[in-house]
């Protein structure tokens, strides 16, 4: 038994200090004078160049401010550029789920959304409310206020529509729940 040593590193607790074998770490300070928060942000000295600077990050955000990536083109040149990586990136544009909605919580569709900007109202509108902004903008079109006004009729019509979109949404809403 003499011959074999244990370790003093194996169980636990371990029996050994946790600091016997650290080293200290080597922490780059900020290279704007007189900051001394570690530099962890990497900036190019120069366009094109492999050397950098590193900022802590409020003066990282103080070096990017004004950058301009489309600086010094013309018109022309800047929009091939952009439409160029867009085309490029196009993976990594953003998530597709991103561009299904606009605004609000994410429980109406889209034709929902379009149906409430149409009568004007608000993407968390109650259904009572829908039904009197509907009724509230038919009057003011209906075939029978205005007759013979094709705009009217149209107006009518998509209002009609959406109040249909909007009704059929809520029925489904209570008839699951």
């Amino acid at each position: 038994m003499s011959g074999s040593r244990r370790s003093m590193d194996w169980g636990f607790p371990r029996w050994r200090g946790y600091a016997g074998a650290r080293e200290t770490a080597k922490v780059r300070l900020c290279d704007r004078h007189g900051c001394d928060e570690p530099g962890d942000c990497p900036a190019p000295k120069s366009p094109n160049s492999a050397e950098r600077w590193y900022f802590c990050q409020r003066h990282a955000a103080e070096y990017n401010q004004k950058w301009d990536y489309f600086e010094g083109l013309d018109k022309e040149e800047a929009a091939a550029r952009a439409k160029s990586e867009q085309s490029e990136n196009a993976g990594y544009a953003e998530a597709a789920h991103y561009g299904w909605s606009g605004s609000g919580d994410g429980t109406r569709s889209a034709d929902e959304m379009r149906a409430l900007d149409l009568l004007g109202l608000d993407a968390d509108a109650e259904f009572e409310t829908i039904k009197k902004a509907w009724r509230a903008k038919a009057k003011e079109v209906h075939p029978d206020v205005k007759p013979g006004d094709d705009e009217a009729a149209k107006a009518f019509q998509a209002y009609s529509l959406a109040y249909e979109v909007l009704r059929q949404a809520e029925e489904r809403r209570t008839w699951k729940g």
